[in-house]
Order: C-alpha cells, then sequence, then structure tokens
C-alpha cells in the first residue's frame, strides 16, 4: 500500500510515535470508561445493584477523575489522529475483505472517539445541540468505543510491542529528539489542561480552573447550582406558609410536618460535597434532621428503599430512590441550613437532601414527600 508521493514526509507520522500516543490514548480511555460506568450506575442504579454510603468522597474523586481525565484526553486524541492521518491517503483503500473491516472498526472507533470528546465538552459545558438523550448516547457509545479500542488494540499488538519493547533497529538522532519534543509538547497540554481544569473540585486551586464550566467558589451562598429556584418553577410554591414535608407509603405512622415541626426535632451538621456529573464539586456544612430519625418516627422497615419527592412538577430528576446504605447512613440529611444558615431558594429551601457518595442530581431540592417502599 503506498502513499500519494511527495505528502507525509515528516517522521513524526511513525508506527513509534503512534504506538506511545496509542499507549497513553489507551490508559485514558480505560480509565474514562469506568469511571463513566460508575456514574451512569449511580445515577441509574438497577434493582440488583446497592451502592454504599461510604466512603464519602468517592463518587467526587470518580466523577471528577472521569470529567478531568477526558478534557487531559482532548490533546492526545488530536496528536494521534494527526500522527496517524495519512494512511487515510493510502491506495488502494483495502487489499481484501478482511483488511476492509480492520479499516472499518478504525473509522467506528475514530468516530467513536471524537463523538465522546466533543459532546462530553458540550456536556459540561451546558451547551446542549443535540435532539438525542446526552446521558444515553455518551453510555451506549462507550461500549461501542472501547469494544472498538479492544479490537484494534488486539490487531496492532505486534507493532506496540515491536516499537515500545522490542525495537532493535537504531533511529537517527534527530529523529528522536523530534519525537521526544512531539510528545513531551502533547503531554504537557494534557497536564496544563488538568491544571487549569482540577480546581473546579480542588479547592486550593480554584483560582487556576480558567477552562472549568463552574468556579466551586461563586454561587448562592457561596457554592454553586445548576438549576435555580426560578428555573425549576417553584418560587411561588415553597414560601406557600401551609408546607408540610409528609412522609407515607409503606409506614406504621404516616407523618406530616411543618417547616417549624422540623426545626424543632434533633439538628444534626455533617460536611459533604455536592458532586456534580459535571464534574466540578463543592464542599459545605449542612445542617437539619437525620433521614433514619424520620424514618424511625414513622415506622419504616431497615431494609425500605425511600423515594425523596421534590416541589418540582417536572424534570428527570424530581424524584430520586434513597437505598438503606444511604438513608440508615448518620450523615444523611434532610437539610434546613447550609454553613449555619438557612437555604437560599437555589439550594432547596426549605427542605433539601444531602447524603455521602452521591451524585449531586440525586441530591434532591425542594423537598416535599417521601414515600416509603
Amino acid at each position: 500500500m503506498r502513499s500519494v508521493p511527495g505528502r507525509f514526509t515528516s517522521g513524526l507520522h511513525s508506527e513509534g510515535v503512534a504506538a506511545r500516543l496509542g499507549l497513553w490514548l489507551g490508559i485514558s480511555f480505560t480509565v474514562a470508561f469506568v469511571t463513566g460506568l460508575f456514574s451512569h450506575f449511580m445515577q441509574h442504579p438497577p434493582t440488583w445493584l446497592t451502592w454504599p454510603s461510604r466512603p464519602v468522597n468517592l463518587y467526587r474523586v470518580t466523577q471528577g477523575l472521569h470529567v478531568i481525565g477526558g478534557l487531559a484526553t482532548i490533546p492526545l486524541l488530536f496528536a494521534k489522529l494527526w500522527t496517524v492521518y495519512p494512511k487515510l491517503w493510502q491506495w488502494p483503500p483495502f487489499r481484501s475483505v478482511s483488511h476492509a473491516v480492520e479499516r472499518a472498526l478504525v473509522l467506528i472507533l475514530v468516530g467513536g472517539a471524537l463523538f465522546q470528546t466533543i459532546t462530553g465538552l458540550l456536556n459540561i459545558s451546558y451547551a446542549y445541540l443535540w435532539p438525542f438523550s446526552f446521558p444515553a448516547a455518551h453510555y451506549w457509545t462507550a461500549y461501542l468505543l472501547y469494544g472498538a479500542l479492544v479490537i484494534h488494540v488486539v490487531n496492532e499488538w505486534a507493532k506496540i510491542r515491536r516499537q515500545l519493547w522490542t525495537k532493535e533497529q537504531v533511529e537517527p538522532p534527530n529523529e528522536v529528539a523530534a519525537r521526544r519534543r512531539f510528545l513531551g509538547t502533547v503531554a504537557a497540554a494534557s497536564g496544563l489542561t488538568v491544571l487549569f481544569t482540577v480546581g473546579e473540585t480542588v479547592r486550593p486551586l480554584s483560582g487556576l480552573a480558567l477552562l472549568a464550566p463552574r468556579d466551586p467558589r461563586i454561587g448562592p451562598q457561596g457554592l454553586p447550582v445548576n438549576k435555580s429556584a426560578a428555573a425549576a418553577g417553584v418560587t411561588a410554591v415553597i414560601h406557600d406558609p401551609g408546607y408540610r414535608l409528609t412522609v407515607t407509603g409503606a409506614v406504621r405512622t404516616p407523618l406530616s410536618l411543618a417547616y417549624d415541626d422540623l426545626l424543632r426535632l434533633p439538628q444534626h451538621t455533617v460536611r459533604l460535597p455536592i458532586s456534580c456529573v459535571e464534574g466540578w464539586s463543592a464542599e459545605a456544612e449542612w445542617s437539619g434532621v437525620r433521614l433514619r430519625d424520620l424514618a424511625e418516627m414513622a415506622g419504616v422497615a431497615p431494609d425500605a428503599v425511600l423515594t425523596v419527592e421534590s416541589l418540582e412538577k417536572g424534570g428527570s430528576y424530581r424524584t430520586s430512590e434513597v437505598r438503606p446504605p444511604h438513608w440508615n447512613d448518620p450523615l444523611t440529611l434532610l437539610a434546613l441550613r447550609i454553613d449555619g444558615a438557612p437555604l437560599a431558594p437555589d439550594h432547596g429551601f426549605p427542605v433539601r437532601l444531602i447524603a455521602p457518595n452521591r451524585p449531586g442530581v440525586l441530591q434532591t431540592k425542594w423537598v416535599s414527600k417521601v414515600v416509603v417502599a
């Protein structure tokens, strides 16, 4: 197979460079795939899967790694594509049926990688420029992409091993130096991407978070929000003097508590983060009533599943399921205060759920009802 004459003469369009970038990408995509599955199943757990409530920061770390690591992958991906793109211009385009299948697989791999990185970048920037469900598309494309990656690695393993571990030929010093400069530049670009993003979840570095979609220091009561009370359409009902929190369903004693009733119950304070699917997270001190104390007052069975409902009338996450490991955890509160002050409307006044090791979209705001099953 031959290339178009007079083109692609740079020594950087080589198996050696491609193998090294491919190794870095393989590691990066593996981390993104594993942490992405963790994120998906935390938000949409099947009935047979129960997540623990501890360690408290597990989701915060894995989702931060997923998003920040995914951003760091972008320079690697485009450097890899630049290195190997001369193969797109080789002629004839394929030599056999098996070679045509191999090239189709590479097309799936490249297309899937571009789709995941570009839509992921737009998602964390809150730019939804598509008519489909991003979580569903991102989830299923991940399987397609990672499956194509595994097959590609198997097909290319002999080249990878030769270039990285068993290479015997002596390379010209100028080519070695050029390769090191190029790979060093790519590594620096990925490193700077991490440095200018990680501050969205590591508070001491927040001043460097130039590429982050959220500054963890900015928001009502010093904490960011993704959906305001106005956007949720609850600004009127949350100040209704007739507000009551009810606990119903499979209970021995149904409860109906006014806001003042909740304030008179034993109050507890915990320090927990809000960890958002877009990668940012920020800690605060929350005070309120332990969910397990309310469950005990209502006579709830220890293995029951609780569904927390919001005053919000619509939205994919107006309700969230709280399974036994979380609602039995003493850190799980129906919070009334943040950092010593009553919750701002945008943070869920009058009552919000806060629990350890849980995505922010499941920390339901403007809570009005707990249904026990």
